[in-house]
């Protein structure tokens, strides 16, 4: 009875820091980002919209998108990062990629692969002969 007590409050511990901890910490700084948006700043929506900031309300904020001044209110929850975001992967995830890479390569060259060779097509079903 007193283990599995025990077993039940180690397993909730262990779920808390692996997951619920970690979402509020990501939670937690979305939302000081959302709420330090100032006049100026360029900035990315979850849609993928790029502009810059040119007036900031409480819950909105208004952007220019583009050189013709084209302006669209958005509201702040839709400020996915501050900066342009690109597709890119941080520099951290490249090197890690690039040094498995060059682990894997080694000095002998890869034998070239023949091409597949073409799959015959399947013969059409001949019709049934009436008799």
């Amino acid at each position: 009875m007193e283990s599995s007590i025990l077993m039940l409050v180690l397993m909730f511990v262990i779920l808390y820091f692996l997951m619920i901890r970690p979402e509020n910490k990501r939670k937690k700084k979305a939302q000081e980002m959302r709420d330090g948006l100032k006049k100026g700043d360029v900035i990315t929506s979850i849609g993928g919209i790029v502009g810059k900031i040119v007036m900031v309300n409480s819950d909105t904020i208004i952007i220019e998108t583009s050189e013709d001044r084209v302006r669209m209110e958005l509201t702040k929850w839709a400020v996915s990062t501050v900066g342009v975001q690109t597709g890119e992967q941080p520099a951290e995830e490249k090197g890690k990629k690039g040094k498995k890479k060059d682990a894997e390569s080694s000095d002998v060259p890869e034998e070239p692969t023949a091409p597949e060779e073409p799959v015959d097509e399947i013969p059409a079903p001949e019709e049934e002969k009436k008799d």
